[in-house]
């Protein structure tokens, strides 16, 4: 059950003119498990008690709790894309969102991880197993009638990612033979 409707239970109680305990006893049978807290019922009641009218909760001010936008989403990716050396504070600086922001992005929404310095996505996407398959397809209409002599020289491999790296830092090479 939503907050919004324990708050409805509240206030109709309250208005009936029944103290906090008596509503916590008869939400606590009605609802069991379910009920909220003592601590909960007992502020509703105050607040509804002394003639507030909204259910709702207040606005509150400060930072939004969600920064992640489809819009920052594509910028973060755009900049990465350019330049994959580009750091979680970098990138911060450039978005204007904070750094756990960024992960989380990086992470969830575009499943990238650091690897040797550079951001490189960590598994395939839904889109981009079709977008193979379509080319795929493409290639082997190319091919015509007979694909066999195409197709015997062709390496197939599994989605398993081989990454090739080439430091541009020394201190790069030396971080990667030690792990």
């Amino acid at each position: 059950m939503e907050k919004i409707e324990y708050r409805v239970v509240i206030k109709f109680l309250t208005k009936q003119g029944k103290s906090a305990q008596t509503i916590l006893n008869e939400m606590e049978t009605f609802y069991g498990e379910q009920c909220p807290s003592k601590s909960m019922i007992y502020k509703w009641h105050g607040l509804f008690k002394h003639g507030r009218e909204s259910i709702e909760d207040d606005p509150r001010s400060g930072r939004p709790v969600e920064a992640t936008t489809s819009d920052i989403i594509e910028k973060v990716e755009k900049l990465v894309l350019e330049d994959t050396s580009l750091k979680k504070k970098q990138l911060s600086a450039l978005v204007g969102v904070s750094d756990t922001t960024i992960l989380r992005i990086l992470h969830d929404h575009l499943g990238m991880i650091k690897f040797s310095a550079r951001w490189v996505p960590r598994m395939l996407k839904p889109l981009q197993k079709q977008q193979r398959v379509d080319a795929s397809k493409q290639f082997l209409e190319l091919c015509g009638d007979e694909p066999a002599q195409i197709l015997e020289r062709i390496v197939t491999g599994d989605e398993t990612w081989v990454h090739h790296f080439e430091p541009e830092y020394k201190q790069e090479f030396n971080l990667t033979a030690l792990s």
